[in-house]
C-alpha cells in the first residue's frame, strides 16, 4: 500500500523526492478504509488521509460524486474536508480512493451526552446544528452542484423512496414484508418539498470533528445529494438516535428545529419531519441489509443481524 500511495503522490506532484511516512490503517469508518500518512517534501510534513472503498460495505457510493461535492463546498462557509487527489476508478490503489487533508480534532458520537458540563454540551449542540443549517443555506446552483445531481424539486420525498427501494431490491436476500408495508405507507403519505437544498444524508456528532468545544469539520459526504432539507432534520430527530442528538430537557427536537428554522428562514412542518423520521429508519434497515448481503457474499467481515427491532419501531411509527 505504501509503495502505491507514494507512487500516486509523486506522480500528482511531479516530485520524485516526495515521500510517504507513517502509513497506518485506522479503525475509524464503517463504510471506507481509512489510511493515515504524512507527505514529506521539501523539509515540510503534511498530514493526509486516503479513504479507499472496501471490498464490501454497508453503503455503495461513488467517489467521483463525493469528490465533486467536496470541491464545490471548498469556497463556502461549510467546514468540509479538503480533497487533494481523487481516483474514482481505482486505478491507483485497486479500488476507488480519495486523498484528503487530515485534520486535527476529536470525533465523539455521544458528545452531547458526554462528560462536559451541561452548558458546554448545549453550546456544542448549537454549533453542530448551525453547521447543518449552513449546509442547507449553500447556494448549490452557484456552487455547480446542479451538474452533479438532479434537482428532484417537489418530488424529493418520492425520489428518496424510489432510491432506497431500488437498493433494497438489489441486496435483499429474502422477502421483507414489514418493509413492503413501510414503503407503501411512505408513498401514500409523501409530502411535496417546499425547497431544494444540499442534503448531507448522514449528519451526526460522529461525522464531525471538534477542536476544543467547537465544530471544526463536517465529515462523510458520500451520500450527499439535492433534496428536501427536512430529510436531514428527520435523520437527526429520529427517536432511535436520541442519545446522539438530544440532551434531555435541554436540547430536544423542538429546540433543534426551532433554531434551524430561525437560522435558515425555512419551515419544517411537524408532519413532514415525522415522514422523514420514518424514511430514516427505512434507510437504516436497508443499510443493515446491505451489510448482511455483503457478509453473505464474503465481501464484509462484520456480521449484521436482521433489523427486527428497527422494523418494530417502523411499524409503531406508521401506526401512530
Amino acid at each position: 500500500m505504501q509503495t502505491a500511495i507514494e507512487a500516486w503522490v509523486v506522480d500528482e506532484l511531479d516530485d520524485p523526492a516526495a515521500r510517504v511516512e507513517g502509513l497506518r490503517r485506522t479503525s475509524a469508518g464503517f463504510s471506507r478504509e481509512n489510511w493515515e500518512f504524512d507527505l514529506v517534501r521539501g523539509g515540510a510534513r503534511e498530514p493526509l488521509i486516503a479513504r479507499r472503498d472496501p471490498v464490501g460495505s454497508v453503503l455503495e457510493t461513488d467517489r467521483a460524486v463525493e469528490t465533486a461535492v467536496l470541491r464545490a463546498l471548498a469556497p463556502t462557509a461549510v467546514p468540509a474536508p479538503t480533497v487533494r487527489w481523487s481516483d474514482p476508478d481505482g486505478r491507483r490503489l485497486g479500488r476507488p480512493t480519495v486523498i484528503m487533508d487530515r485534520a486535527d480534532g476529536e470525533c465523539d458520537w455521544f458528545v452531547l451526552n458526554g462528560s462536559r458540563p451541561l452548558e458546554t454540551r448545549v453550546r456544542i449542540a448549537h454549533d453542530l446544528y448551525d453547521r447543518l443549517a449552513d449546509i442547507h443555506l449553500v447556494d448549490w446552483r452557484a456552487a455547480g452542484l446542479g451538474s452533479v445531481f438532479d434537482d428532484p424539486g417537489q418530488d424529493a420525498a418520492l425520489r428518496a423512496v424510489d432510491h432506497w427501494e431500488s437498493v433494497l431490491r438489489r441486496i435483499q436476500l429474502e422477502p421483507q414484508p414489514e418493509l413492503e408495508l413501510i414503503l407503501r405507507w411512505l408513498r401514500e403519505h409523501a409530502r411535496p418539498a417546499e425547497v431544494t437544498t444540499l442534503v448531507h444524508g448522514d449528519f451526526k456528532p460522529g461525522n464531525a470533528l471538534l477542536v476544543g468545544d467547537a465544530v471544526s469539520l463536517v465529515l462523510d459526504w458520500e451520500i450527499a445529494h439535492l433534496g428536501d432539507p427536512v430529510e436531514d432534520l428527520g435523520w437527526v430527530t429520529n427517536p432511535l438516535r436520541s442519545r446522539e442528538h438530544r440532551i434531555e430537557g435541554h436540547w430536544e427536537p423542538a429546540d433543534l428545529i426551532g433554531r434551524w428554522e430561525a437560522r435558515t428562514g425555512l419551515r419544517a412542518p411537524t408532519g413532514a419531519v415525522h415522514w422523514w423520521n420514518v424514511l430514516a429508519n427505512l434507510k437504516l434497515c436497508v443499510i443493515v441489509l446491505t451489510g448482511t448481503h455483503a457478509f453473505v457474499e464474503g465481501r464484509f467481515d462484520r456480521i449484521h443481524q436482521p433489523p427486527v427491532s428497527l422494523c418494530r419501531i417502523l411499524l409503531d411509527m406508521v401506526d401512530a
